[in-house]
């Protein structure tokens, strides 16, 4: 069940630090940070150690609880931010810390990041308690994130593999931690299926003229999404490609992918130069790139324009487009793969959403084949280790391009009438208790995570160092293939 926890005065609010992308910047941390802030203002008081690559506000100390208030709903709002290159140094938290004198930090982004901070956890957690929203991707379980797991008091998991993933990476591990499920929501009332009035807007009607430049497509497929090499656009583009040959040609001719994304990047690949070969003259109308930074409400536009969305990446920790898409009432094609897997909503033998556990940690070999009607799964077809220094392991699952083909074809052949309808059931079950991939429930979730940890938290007032001729390590016993 959603939970509703009052308007607390200010003077009786909690205070907590908050460390990650800026909440004013337009990444998915920051979108999700954004949403918690803005949707637990009435209970949490908030400062921001806001992250930014050579941040041009560095040092300033900045007083959003005005603008806050406009987007909460509510008129006493306080929440500060302090900009720094990065995520800060010791130096700048320590200086925060006294300053804001926080009753807790939240820590929001991939942990080798927070390195410094996992560093001072025995001098941090003397003062206040560490939480952390992890967003991790995929098995095998990160033992070597371990340390900076065993620094947090509390562990909130954006999908249920990853709190599974938390709890066997901490499983030999004597003191108490919270874990809690606390999945991304997004702001319901952004993005929503378009009433018929809507759709007569003339805003719309000149954003949908601009995209197609005056054409009326029978059938639109869209990815958004940055453009790097997990995300596999290639993949998705050739799975177009297939499709289209799978069609009488005016009728393929009549369908269009619509790739929201930028068009090179080094971290992903030219995709002009992928989108030559693969179309070339025969099919060179039916991409349409998409590069200029939208509004909320033109992404919403485009979920609704789209008779489908596409997301294969091969590892992903929650995939937030997916959840725009629902919202919006758009059918979605998405790879068996971390996150991905909760918004398929995969239900077992007794009807219940699938929860990962030690025997089942995955359902990307299909275990359970029954899922929401709104979704189309692809089920990865070859796992392979991926790493690098700082991340020395994790699983690549990739799905092949004949498979992804199907499930495009398979959306096409559907009424248009039956996909709107599945659609719909997505955004039903999205924004009710169950799912709860709204902003409101998100907020909810993390109140009441951290009023668990404030009851339950004792300061910690000292430490024994360990001999480390005497340590050993610790593993887990993993299945190579789930």
């Amino acid at each position: 069940m959603n939970k509703s926890f009052k308007h607390l005065p200010q003077d009786k609010r909690k205070k907590i630090l908050l460390i990650c992308d800026d909440i004013r910047v337009h990444s998915g941390v920051a979108t999700v940070a954004k949403e918690v802030v803005i949707k637990t203002c009435h209970h949490f008081n908030w400062v921001q150690m806001a992250g930014a690559i050579k941040h041009p506000e560095m040092g300033k100390h900045l007083n959003i609880s005005k603008d806050t208030n406009r987007h909460s709903g509510i008129d006493d709002s306080s929440v500060f931010l302090y900009p720094v290159h990065s995520y800060g140094d010791p130096q700048v938290l320590r200086r925060i810390m006294e300053l804001e004198k926080p009753d807790a930090i939240l820590l929001i982004t991939d942990p080798r990041y927070f390195r410094y901070i996992w560093d001072m956890e025995s001098e941090i957690r003397k003062i206040c308690p560490i939480a952390y929203l992890n967003i991790w991707d995929d098995y095998p379980a990160p033992m070597y994130n371990k340390p900076y797991y065993e620094a947090c008091d509390l562990l909130m998991g954006i999908s249920k593999q990853t709190v599974n993933i938390n709890k066997l990476v901490m499983e030999d591990v004597d003191k108490p931690r919270l874990f809690k499920y606390v999945p991304h929501g997004l702001n319901h009332e952004i993005y929503h299926p378009m009433t018929k009035e809507e759709k007569l807007n003339p805003d719309f009607l000149n954003f949908k003229n601009a995209i197609f430049q005056g054409e009326s497509p029978k059938f639109t497929l869209f990815f958004n999404s940055r453009n790097i090499r997990r995300k596999q656009i290639p993949d998705s583009m050739m799975a177009f490609r297939l499709f289209l040959d799978s069609l009488p040609y005016e009728d393929a001719l009549k369908c269009k992918m619509i790739l929201h994304t930028e068009r090179s990047s080094e971290a992903g690949t030219d995709l002009y130069e992928v989108n030559d070969y693969l179309f070339g003259e025969k099919y060179e109308e039916n991409l349409i790139f998409s590069h200029s930074k939208l509004t909320a409400q033109q992404l919403n536009y485009l979920y609704n324009i789209a008779d489908a969305q596409i997301l294969i990446t091969s590892n992903e920790g929650w995939g937030l487009t997916l959840t725009e898409a629902i919202l919006s009432g758009t059918p979605i094609i998405a790879n068996v793969t971390g996150g991905m897997q909760d918004q398929m909503r995969f239900v077992d033998d007794k009807g219940k959403w699938f929860v990962p556990d030690a025997n089942i940690p995955s359902n990307h070999r299909g275990t359970y084949k029954n899922h929401g009607e709104w979704a189309f799964p692809v089920y990865p077809t070859s796992r392979s280790i991926q790493g690098s220094p700082p991340t020395p392991y994790i699983y690549d699952d990739r799905c092949k391009f004949e498979d992804v083909a199907e499930r495009i074809s398979e959306i096409y052949h559907l009424d248009p009438k039956e996909r709107v309808k599945r659609g719909l059931k997505g955004r039903e079950w999205a924004i009710s208790d169950e799912a709860g991939f709204t902003s409101e429930h998100q907020g909810n979730r993390v109140i009441e995570a951290f009023n668990e940890l404030f009851d339950t938290w004792k300061p910690r007032e000292k430490y024994e160092l360990i001999n480390a001729t005497e340590y050993k390590r610790s593993f887990i016993n993993h299945k190579i293939i789930y």
